[in-house]
């Protein structure tokens, strides 16, 4: 079941102090608004049947999961990639630890008339994300199509200074990555992330490029390090990477979350 988090604090007493999160009755796993929790009441329902509960909590902010994991409040959260994991530790010093992979939420290459990706004109141009992290893997996207090479590997902290060879002389526009699907009216292709793609109403399978289940851009499980190894969280886990909840995922999601096992 879902619970706002502040309900769900209440419920485990920890609000008022009488409970510490050791002492509750079930796992809470904290997760982003929208499809991860689907997935995430799945494999509850799993657990709770060898007697296993857990507690989905929804979030609206992305940097809500990771204070309340490192404060205690949840025991494991599920709903950021590596990358973002890793600014996030750094940035604020919190003890957290990545576990386990979970799933690929694919970043897409988008046109609203073209169809192939060689269709991309000369002297064209293609919007991309301007915050650090996904700009750096729209180029990686689009270095992998061919239509530009990077320094290095594309991984975290590229940026359009790392292009090193550009055939077609693309524009690359950084805009804010919720206006990037209005963008296409104006440019030749965007790389846009599946939440921002879906809510415009675009289809993923309609992509020019999608990425796939060996993108280094999955999710991860994300746990304090104290108790990384805590057998009730592993199982959980155990039980999300399932062939049952693959498959749940293949077959509600049809391609637009890949499952990483």
């Amino acid at each position: 079941m879902k619970l706002s988090l502040t309900a769900a604090l209440l419920a485990a007493g920890l609000v008022a102090g009488t409970m510490t999160v050791a002492e509750a009755a079930a796992l809470k796993i904290g997760v982003s608004a929208g499809p991860y929790g689907e997935i995430l009441d799945v494999a509850a329902k799993i657990a709770a049947k060898e007697g296993l509960e857990a507690t989905v909590i929804e979030f609206t902010d992305w940097n809500m999961p990771n204070a309340a994991l490192q404060a205690g409040d949840i025991d494991a959260n599920n709903f950021q990639h590596q990358p973002f994991l890793d600014n996030q530790v750094k940035q604020r010093g919190y003890g957290i630890v990545s576990v386990a992979k979970s799933v690929v939420v694919p970043m897409g290459l988008y046109a609203k008339s073209l169809k192939n990706i060689a269709d991309i004109r000369e002297g064209g141009s293609v919007s991309i994300p301007n915050d650090p992290t996904n700009g750096a893997r729209a180029l990686a996207l689009l270095a992998n199509v061919g239509l530009l090479s990077l320094k290095g590997d594309g991984g975290p902290g590229t940026t359009i200074a790392d292009i090193t060879a550009n055939p077609k002389k693309i524009k690359i526009v950084e805009l804010d990555a919720a206006q990037l699907p209005r963008s296409l009216d104006d440019v030749d292709a965007s790389v846009i992330t599946l939440n921002y793609a879906v809510l415009a109403g675009l289809d993923p399978k309609a992509a020019l490029k999608l990425e796939d289940d060996q993108s280094k851009w999955h999710l991860v499980w994300a746990v304090r390090k104290d108790r990384q190894d805590d057998p009730a969280i592993r199982r959980f886990i155990e039980i999300y990477r399932s062939p049952e909840v693959r498959q749940f995922i293949l077959t509600r999601f049809n391609g637009s979350i890949i499952p990483t096992w």
